[in-house]
């Protein structure tokens, strides 16, 4: 008896111990905000970046929107540029790119994988549901890509013609629209700007739909593609592009949006904009890329 009331001590202070050891990591406040990936969970992602000193954003490595160098192995790229140096303005030293499916971006951002999506992604009504948008940071518009001797000399001769176009792209829904009204013969879907690209070079799809800054830096680049961007054309899919937060991370969008209007009105959006080869009609001013406008 003397054994068997020793053992159930031992077992009651042992329940005790642990039932002590949760209550006590119940006891604080659950974090109402969005965590930056590996930090402490009590800090909102601005406040966690800045103290780990890194700000990890999503891109699908398109150039020339945000891609890692193949032979520096840096993070370059308009959309890099403008994100690396709003975080040196915020502090925050380090900018990190984790590549991921241009379809999946927001999916592994409210997965907390990573702090926001940099990835020359248009503001669209469906992924305003799913993220909170910055201020618009320039705007841009579709190319149709054609090889150099193609018989395709405007859009009306996409009727007997297959594109291919980029899954997640708003491009891609433009070629879809254009299949059903009939404007296109048929539609081929590519995971990756590369594929899109290597498809129309090799006589997969007679032409291809893609984004302009995309294709125009592609062919410059590399000089295998026998490729050309149809002229005339003029964009139907003109977009804004931002950036990307989580819903709940409006003190990291504040902080952004803050340092973008800044970098308009002293000049520094449109320098980039022209190192990549746009010009005025790109540059989206302070009072129209507003947030609370688009």
């Amino acid at each position: 008896m003397k054994k068997l009331g020793k053992k159930l001590l031992v077992v009651t202070m042992v329940i005790m111990s642990c039932i002590g050891f949760m209550t006590g990591c119940g006891s604080g406040s659950p974090s109402t905000t969005s965590t930056s990936a590996g930090n402490d969970k009590s800090k909102d992602t601005l406040a966690a970046a800045k103290e780990k000193g890194v700000l990890t954003v999503a891109s699908s490595n398109d150039a020339p929107f945000a891609f890692m160098d193949a032979k520096t192995n840096e993070f370059t790229g308009i959309d890099a540029e403008i994100i690396t140096e709003v975080a040196k303005r915020l502090g925050i030293n380090k900018v990190e790119m984790k590549q991921i499916p241009f379809e999946n971006l927001l999916v592994e951002l409210n997965n907390n994988t990573v702090d926001m999506v940099t990835d020359g992604m248009y503001v669209k009504d469906e992924r305003k549901k799913l993220a909170l948008f910055t201020n618009i940071w320039y705007k841009e518009g579709e190319a149709i890509v054609i090889p150099k001797d193609s018989k395709i000399a405007s859009k009306d001769d996409l009727k007997n013609a297959t594109l291919g176009g980029q899954k997640g792209t708003a491009f891609l829904e433009t070629a879809q629209k254009w299949q059903q009204d009939g404007s296109v013969k048929d539609v081929k879907v590519f995971g990756s700007q590369s594929e899109l690209m290597l498809a129309v070079n090799t006589g997969k799809v007679d032409a291809c739909i893609t984004d302009g800054m995309v294709a125009g830096y592609t062919l410059s680049q590399d000089s295998s593609l026998n490729l050309k961007i149809l002229s005339p054309y003029k964009a139907e899919t003109s977009g804004m592009i931002a950036a990307a937060v989580r819903k709940n991370d409006k003190a990291l969008a504040d902080a952004v949006n803050e340092q973008i209007d800044e970098m308009k009105k002293d000049g520094t959006i449109l320098k980039l904009l022209k190192k990549y080869g746009m010009n005025e009609d790109y540059f989206v001013s302070v009072e129209d890329g507003k947030a609370s406008d688009k």
